[in-house]
């Protein structure tokens, strides 16, 4: 069965456990494919880019309310009110 793999950079199981930090390194701040039996079992991303993709997906959740709510009746208060 053949499976997408969605990084340019793979490495086994085996290696990462022989050297994880290596394995981590070997992305050159990509993401690494992690391989089982040559099938994809998951992926490490770097922290900084874990935390790019959490920006990203928390920006696209606001822009999603946003877009829900721009036909609603707008309110005005005063700062005092608050």
């Amino acid at each position: 069965m053949a499976h997408a793999i969605l990084s340019s950079i793979t490495a086994s199981v085996t290696e990462l456990k022989k050297n994880p930090m290596g394995t981590v390194a070997a992305g050159d701040g990509f993401t690494v494919a992690i391989l089982n039996h040559n099938e994809p079992v998951f992926y490490c991303v770097p922290t900084k880019t874990y935390e790019a993709l959490l920006d990203r997906i928390e920006d696209y959740e606001l822009n999603a309310i946003a877009d829900a709510r721009k036909n609603q009746k707008r309110v005005r208060v005063s700062i005092d009110d608050l």
